[in-house]
């Protein structure tokens, strides 16, 4: 039972990996086709904001996660 959630993990990744690849792929030769429509400038603006929302919606759940499982009497210290 030990090789399944090694299989499963590795199956995810490889999942994710080749998802977002093509979804890079798919975005960059969609803007090649529209030039000129968006700046660069917006755009990376833009991005900027998702990557910023995402590191404080994971900071914000981890923090959550600690707090939770210390109101629950878990021991969550490193060994």
């Amino acid at each position: 039972m030990d090789w399944v959630p090694i299989v499963f993990v590795t199956f995810k990744v490889l999942a994710f990996v080749t998802c977002m690849f093509l979804a890079i792929k798919w975005h960059y030769e969609r803007g090649k086709k529209e030039k000129g429509t968006e700046k660069r400038g917006a755009v990376l603006r833009a991005g900027g904001k998702v990557a910023a929302i995402f590191a404080l919606s994971l900071l914000g759940i981890l923090l959550l996660t600690f707090g939770l499982g210390r109101i629950l009497g878990l021991d969550l210290t490193f060994p």
